[in-house]
């Protein structure tokens, strides 16, 4: 188990889908701009693709950011340009005050803090925390007039590829660091409903880890079977069906 679980909204059927397919050449990598060797996991560098991926944290950690993170979440595209993406353990459960950190980096916040608002999870998970359904967005608050794809930029989420076709990077927040790292692998197939992929060291605390193609695309979500793996060095994330495209409608329709 990657983590623990936190608040729910909105919900839509399980993620069950075609198996997802990660697009693109063998060359194309993700989030880093020259990513490192397939399958090692390292510390990332702060930049323009890193600063749209940051750290959850509650809502009582606002002044005291150091230590304080336990999950991951990145920024997508949408019509309000103020949704996250990440897994639905990490925002489901008791508490209802919650901010999103872009690029946390060391215990400071330098894009600001944001205040995480309407949460949306899959009808699976809120039901039975399926484990075919751990995916959510929510949304959060404008800061100072501004939405956060503004000031950070955004990834693009996408459903119905296939799993394995390229390579993506994964980036994430281990709870025991303060500095995000990243892994470049190609994914496999684990089952109709999930796929994994081989990066040491991804610990508690990347829940919600974006997998990101070549074209900034998420294609994956870090989470699933048995909330992100049983082991630290294999992860794993819904297939991002047709239901996590109904989600994503969800998210961006309903304002």
């Amino acid at each position: 188990m990657k983590r623990n679980s936190r608040i729910t909204v909105t919900s839509r059927p399980a993620l069950l889908g075609a198996v997802v397919m990660l697009a693109l050449t063998s060359a194309s990598v993700a989030s880093a701009d020259e990513p490192g060797p397939f399958g090692v996991t390292a510390p990332v560098g702060a930049n323009r693709h890193t600063a749209r991926i940051g750290a959850l944290f509650g809502g009582d950690r606002v002044d005291k950011l150091s230590g304080g993170h336990y999950c991951t979440a990145s920024v997508v595209h949408s019509p309000e340009g103020d949704l996250l993406v990440t897994a639905a353990h990490c925002v489901d459960g008791a508490d209802s005050d919650l901010v999103f950190v872009p690029g946390y980096r060391d215990g400071r916040a330098p894009y600001g803090v944001w205040k995480v608002g309407r949460r949306y999870l899959p009808d699976g998970w809120a039901k039975d925390q399926d484990e075919d359904s751990d995916l959510a967005f929510a949304t959060v608050d404008d800061l100072n007039g501004r939405q956060i794809e503004d000031v950070v930029g955004a990834n693009r989420f996408v459903t119905g590829t296939a799993t394995g076709a390229t390579t993506v990077t994964v980036v994430g927040y281990p709870d025991s660091r303060e500095v995000p790292v990243s892994c470049t692998n190609k994914p496999a197939v684990h089952s109709r409903t999930q796929q994994r992929i081989d990066c040491p060291a991804f610990t508690a605390g990347t829940s919600g880890s974006p997998w990101i193609n070549g074209d900034d695309q998420v294609v994956g979500i870090l989470g699933g079977h048995e909330e992100g793996g049983s082991t630290d060095d294999v992860s794993y994330s819904v297939v991002l069906g047709r239901a996590a495209a109904e989600l994503y409608k969800d998210a961006t329709s309903w304002r």
